[in-house]
């Protein structure tokens, strides 16, 4: 989906959401949007957030997240303001709430962790998953019995992409893990939060707006 982040939902940018959602949340202090795209920055500057611009290299399309997050603190400590914490809120999860970034932060330093992200019970189950190989199917799993009653499967979680929230000086300097060191999950229910990937997301989100049932 060309332009996503600048995309409408609920009457506002895509991009809107997570910078509404880090300046109302009371631990956050700085919120920047990381991008290479002018309009984008437009857009962020516009809505309270500061802008670090993204270099070329780490703008495409196989770029991982990580590294522009490494390249990020390398600036804000070259400038003599290191974080302490950071909090990663991609735009494409617009349903967290701060109190949901607040747990993160709160509990990645009660509990002397070095990351936290959410997570959700996964959409499918592993055990119920099948490879199809050459037309013949047989569980993705070995050993694994997909016929199971649900109440009988391992539990299951996937990261929904809400929340990520780790300590900068802990950063792993190579690697493409956001989670790393003494790791926490913090789980949350999957009507609380949605992934938009397509446009058929894009219109499941406005329905939920509509319904009244998210913020």
């Amino acid at each position: 989906m060309p332009r996503k982040n600048l995309r409408l939902l609920g009457g506002r940018p895509l991009l809107a959401w997570p910078i509404e959602t880090a300046s109302k949340t009371p631990e956050i202090d700085r919120v920047f949007v990381s991008t290479d795209d002018a309009e984008i920055a437009a857009v962020a500057r516009s809505h309270g957030a500061e802008v670090h611009g993204r270099p070329r290299e780490l703008a495409c399309d196989a770029s991982l997240v990580i590294d522009t997050v490494r390249h990020l603190q390398s600036e804000l400590r070259a400038a003599g303001h290191p974080a302490a914490i950071m909090v990663l809120l991609e735009p494409t999860s617009p349903f967290r709430t701060a109190q949901m970034v607040s747990t993160c932060i709160r509990r990645l330093a009660d509990e002397q962790l070095d990351s936290i992200a959410t997570f959700s019970p996964a959409s499918i189950n592993p055990e119920r998953t099948w490879r199809v190989e050459n037309g013949i199917p047989r569980p993705f799993i070995d050993g694994a019995v997909p016929w199971r009653p649900r109440q009988q499967l391992t539990p299951a979680y996937q990261l929904n992409g809400a929340v990520y929230a780790f300590r900068a000086d802990r950063l792993p300097a190579e690697g493409p893990s956001i989670l790393f060191g003494r790791m926490g999950a913090e789980v949350v229910s999957s009507d609380d939060v949605i992934d938009i990937d397509d446009e058929r997301d894009f219109v499941i989100a406005n329905a939920i707006l509509e319904s009244g049932s998210s913020r």
